[in-house]
């Protein structure tokens, strides 16, 4: 792994929780800001502020987790970037290493995931 690659694997590892949840909603497809904001408080059962949400998007722009494009003058698109991508697999891949350490929790993550 390079030196560049081991930067941005820690810098993904350092997110909050909720930077990486924007960022598995994003892995899903590109969204708008609000569209974001609804998947999230859908997910956190209650509203997110505005003043939480596009801080925390362009926290991850910077960081290049996050591609910021405008759909119109008023409405910016947000995706992932290959780093985001590999970001969301690395969380997923430390969480199931530390969840799947027997034959029924491995088969509870396959029925999660449909095989």
């Amino acid at each position: 792994m390079s030196e560049a690659q081991r930067a941005v694997r820690q810098d993904a590892r350092d997110l909050t929780a909720f930077q990486k949840n924007i960022l598995v909603v994003l892995a899903e497809e590109a969204r708008y800001g609000l569209a974001i904001k609804r998947e999230l408080e859908d997910y956190y059962g209650e509203e997110v502020n505005h003043g939480r949400l596009y801080p925390n998007l362009d926290d991850l722009v910077n960081k290049g987790f996050v591609e910021k494009s405008e759909l119109d003058k008023r409405t910016n698109e947000y995706a992932l970037t290959d780093d985001g991508f590999a970001a969301v697999l690395d969380d997923i891949e430390w969480t199931l290493s530390k969840f799947v350490t027997d034959d029924d929790r491995a088969e509870t993550v396959r029925d999660l995931v449909g095989n």
